[in-house]
């Protein structure tokens, strides 16, 4: 029997087919949803629920038309977003992306809705769920016959198995933000104290669970985090290994066994029963190096095309002529950092010696592998331990040798990539088989 797992991201609907005993993948599915939509102010960054969900079934009933009909579906998705449904389930509103700034903009109170629920309830930053939900709130601009909030992977659950009511898991709610971890629910009472209106928050489900079946029988997962999904999808020891996964972000992640205070860059998510990951989050990571490559197509001139093999090219000639520490200092923050929104890169190191394109995009390179490298630095220094392997994934990561090489170097460890390149929709497919038959690994 094969299980299917189901990565729904900021770009593109991910699927796999996976032989269930033997762990061989049998099949993949890869779309853009191109579902952006334009929103009212600069700072909104929106998608059509709708079109995710008809992309994403349609890819789905292609692939049980060629193979049959899977054992389960897991579910995963882009995390700290949500949208509104109605009493019926339905979509009523666009779904708020993590990329959403809306957060930080200032209320007529002259604060924003990030400054007043973290003085209330704890950690929460712009795009994340409940900075989103209170801003709308404060500007009356929920929807009239919005009952409840969900994020955009358990819609797509709920709409595959007919259910007018979502429930989300764990670690969907907690990259909501003001979400304690001890005591696994949100910081209802302090929530209320800001003048969150709590009753659009859905049930928790505190373990990994079934959220129904579909038509034809699929029990569904409910939906685990993208972060906690590429983790599962590209280790194979939990407690030894972290993880790197460069894409249009990147993060990097480190397993803990035990419950571990933080604050700042670095935060506690929850990872299986009675154990966490440690995930430090760019907000830029892999998108400085799309940038840079727009920048340099933007100097040349020539709108098509892409500029990736000539950087590619440039970047390992200058380090193998100069060696790293001539490359330009350049710091990726450029869309800010979860503690500090308002800051921003710099470049630096430039000198006669060194002023070629070259030294521009391994300076890049280095800085996106340098910012999740520091926030390792945390993680070791809060676990009392460090890992003895090293995992990268995402397409900006994979597809990057010499950013693979730097990151070896940076960290100390080789760099070991999953063969598949779907890595949170396998974790999906791992997490949907543990529900099956009580194991964690193939």
């Amino acid at each position: 029997m094969n299980i299917m797992g189901i990565d729904i991201g900021t770009t593109s609907v991910s699927i796999v087919l996976i032989e269930k005993e033997s762990g061989n993948l049998i099949a993949r599915e890869t779309a853009e949803h191109r579902s952006f939509l334009t929103g009212g102010t600069p700072e909104e960054k929106i998608q059509d629920p709708e079109r995710i969900y008809k992309i994403t079934k349609e890819k789905t009933e292609a692939l049980i038309r060629i193979y049959g009909i899977p054992s389960g579906i897991g579910l995963t998705g882009q995390m700290h977003g949500m949208l509104y449904v109605d009493e019926e389930g339905n979509a009523v509103s666009p779904l708020y992306t993590w990329q959403d700034g809306s957060g930080d903009k200032l209320l007529d109170s002259g604060r924003s809705s990030v400054q007043i629920l973290k003085e209330a309830a704890g950690a929460v930053s712009a795009g994340y769920g409940l900075a989103t939900h209170y801003y709308l709130q404060k500007k009356g601009r929920i929807p009239r016959d919005a009952k409840k909030m969900t994020t955009i992977s358990d819609y797509v659950g709920m709409k595959l198995c007919g259910r007018t009511e979502p429930v989300i898991g764990m670690d969907m709610a907690s990259s909501w933000g003001c979400f304690d971890l001890e005591k696994k629910e949100f910081m209802y009472d302090a929530l209320k104290e800001a003048g969150t209106d709590i009753s659009f928050l859905p049930k928790i489900r505190t373990e990994h669970f079934i959220t129904g079946e579909t038509a034809e029988g699929i029990p569904v997962m409910g939906a685990i985090g993208d972060n906690q999904a590429s983790f599962f999808g590209s280790v194979d020891d939990l407690y030894d290994t972290v993880l790197i996964n460069i894409g249009t972000g990147s993060q990097v992640t480190f397993a803990s066994e035990n419950y571990t205070a933080c604050n700042g860059n670095l935060e506690l998510r929850p990872c299986m029963k009675d154990s966490y990951i440690l995930a430090g989050s760019s907000l830029c990571g892999g998108r400085a190096y799309a940038m840079l490559e727009q920048f340099y197509r933007e100097v040349s001139g020539r709108g098509g095309g892409d500029h990736y093999k000539i950087m590619y090219e440039q970047a390992s000639d200058f380090i193998e002529q100069y060696g790293v520490d001539a490359a330009w200092k350049v710091k990726t923050t450029f869309s800010g950092t979860r503690s500090d929104p308002g800051k921003r890169g710099e470049v630096a190191g430039i000198s006669t010696e060194n002023f070629h394109p070259g030294a521009l995009t391994a300076g890049v390179i280095i800085g996106i592998l340098d910012e999740l490298h520091q926030y390792y630095i945390e993680m070791c220094e809060l676990t009392g331990r460090k890992a003895h392997r090293l995992a990268g994934a995402g397409n900006g990561l994979r597809k990057n040798p010499l950013m693979q090489k730097l990151a070896e170097e940076m960290f100390g460890l080789r760099i070991e990539i999953p063969p598949y390149e779907e890595e949170a929709a396998c974790g999906a497919v791992r997490c949907m088989k543990s529900l099956c038959d009580k194991s964690f690994l193939f």
